[in-house]
């Protein structure tokens, strides 16, 4: 199995020879260059581990040579050759990015060493590099995080801006949106990637147990504390901390976790060491937080050290549209995963899909698919293979968890079901007309008739006003 590629240039053809025999005994592919030039050009159209490079050519400096290198981004680890009083430059050298340099007359297995040295940590920083990209592949927005909509494209952004810094971020979202995934991708796209990613339920863990999981405790500090134990924090160090539902950790925590964020050192429980935290804390939440401070089930000076940076993730009533996206993903992943061959879902099925509210959000999409898929009899899933198909969307939430697009949206679904078949050319007047009336009638009675302020409010001149009103007959009532 060859070994690995070396360039060897030098211009002595002795010296060539023999270290080209040498290297070829030990299973390297070699090939030789006599000048800077040849060298170039084998450098620009081969990939090569190593260059052993002679600094004195006789066309081109072979320091110049190097820093030439290095600036069009060759990536081959390049070993110099010198003589002795040429190393104060090889020296200086290295500091512009040779792997290292041998001194001629040199020993041959010296050399032979050096080379292997060389060819390993050149493959190791490769196989990093490969590491690291698709690491980064895995968590990208986009690949992972399924979505096109205008929402998620948001949050695309905020993440692209964040991922480099170490700025606390505060990810809000409804149950199952997807905010681990999101702290995840993250993590692996930051300069902390190669480092842990932790991360702690602080609504799934008991009440007097979450201090020594965060911190960690010492021998003998509590009932069954049997042995010392490293926390969450200790277990993270150089990389992420990720606190999902920390509207959960209890309020004495809660002012731990502030000093922690604050001066960056804690204790384990029952320790007297302090400990440095270096971590980037990630925090989750699907409670509303400033409700949770006015009522004094959560400190505010944490709220405000933990909301650094928001992501608010919308619920996936909110983003219909990556509804298909998701559908296809979660096709894909349970073929490849469990041994399925699904090929995807009936239109009628699809409808039923996208109409769904999805109160359970991304999470209960995937495990509705996960659940027809396993059950299914075909390689198509239609209607009958859900277990959604007598739920209409607006039945399943209630009116105020709606936004008043999806309102809207439910509304025109049922409107068109009732008028199949029936020819309409007036559509939009029709549907502008419902939503301009109550919007003009509520909009003056707040301003207890008031035409000029409820324009303002509006947004649009006084005389379209009562236009408008003249024209879908909006009685005025004077309000007292």
């Amino acid at each position: 199995m060859e070994q690995g590629k070396i360039l060897i240039t030098e211009d002595e053809e002795s010296l060539r020879f023999v270290l080209q025999k040498a290297l070829e005994a030990e299973g390297y592919f070699v090939q030789t260059a006599a000048n800077g030039a040849t060298a170039r050009r084998l450098l620009a159209d081969h990939h090569f581990d190593v260059s052993l490079m002679d600094i004195k050519l006789p066309d081109i400096d072979g320091l110049e040579l190097l820093k030439e290198f290095k600036e069009n981004g060759v990536e081959t680890a390049m070993i110099l050759m010198t003589a002795q009083n040429t190393m104060r430059n090889a020296i200086g050298a290295m500091k512009n990015g040779a792997f290292d340099y041998i001194t001629k007359p040199f020993d041959l297995d010296e050399a032979l060493l050096l080379v292997k040295r060389a060819v390993d940590s050149h493959k190791l920083s490769r196989d990093f590099r490969e590491l690291k990209e698709e690491v980064k592949k895995r968590f990208e927005p986009g690949v992972n995080i399924i979505g096109t909509s205008s929402a998620m494209q948001s949050v695309y952004k905020i993440i692209g801006q964040v991922v480099d810094t170490q700025a606390t971020i505060l990810i809000l979202g409804e149950s199952g949106t997807g905010k681990e995934l999101v702290a995840k991708t993250i993590h692996y796209n930051s300069p902390r990637w190669n480092q842990p990613f932790v991360a702690i339920n602080g609504a799934a863990i008991p009440r007097d147990l979450i201090e020594s999981e965060l911190f960690g405790h010492e021998k003998g500090s509590f009932t069954g504390a049997l042995d010392r134990r490293l926390g969450k924090f200790e277990l993270a160090e150089g990389g992420t901390l990720f606190l999902d539902e920390v509207g959960d950790i209890p309020l004495d925590l809660q002012t731990k976790l502030l000093r922690v964020l604050q001066d960056h050192e804690y204790s384990r429980v029952g320790g007297r060491d302090l400990l440095k935290a270096d971590v980037r804390i990630l925090a989750a939440t699907n409670q509303d937080l400033e409700k949770a401070v006015k009522e004094k089930r959560f400190r505010e000076d944490l709220y405000f050290r933990l909301k650094v940076i928001p992501i608010h993730l919308p619920p996936l009533r909110e983003r219909r549209g990556d509804i298909a996206l998701l559908i296809g993903y979660f096709i894909d992943k349970i073929n490849r995963e469990m041994g399925i061959q699904i090929s995807g879902v009936s239109p009628d099925a699809q409808k039923l899909l996208e109409e769904h509210s999805w109160p359970g959000n991304v999470r209960e999409l995937e495990n509705t698919m996960i659940r027809a898929a396993v059950l299914s009899s075909g390689p198509i899933l239609f209607p009958n293979d859900f277990s959604l198909q007598n739920k209409p969307a607006a039945a399943s939430l209630e009116v105020d968890q709606l936004s008043l697009e999806e309102i809207i949206r439910h509304k025109l679904v049922d409107y068109f079901r009732r008028m199949e078949g029936v020819d309409v050319d007036n559509l939009y007047s029709l549907v502008i007309e419902r939503v301009e009336r109550p919007l003009i009638e509520l909009t003056l009675k707040k301003t207890k008739g008031n035409q000029i302020r409820a324009a303002q409010i509006l947004g649009i001149n006084r005389n379209t006003l009562r236009k408008k009103i003249t024209d879908l007959r909006i009685e005025l009532k004077k309000e007292s």
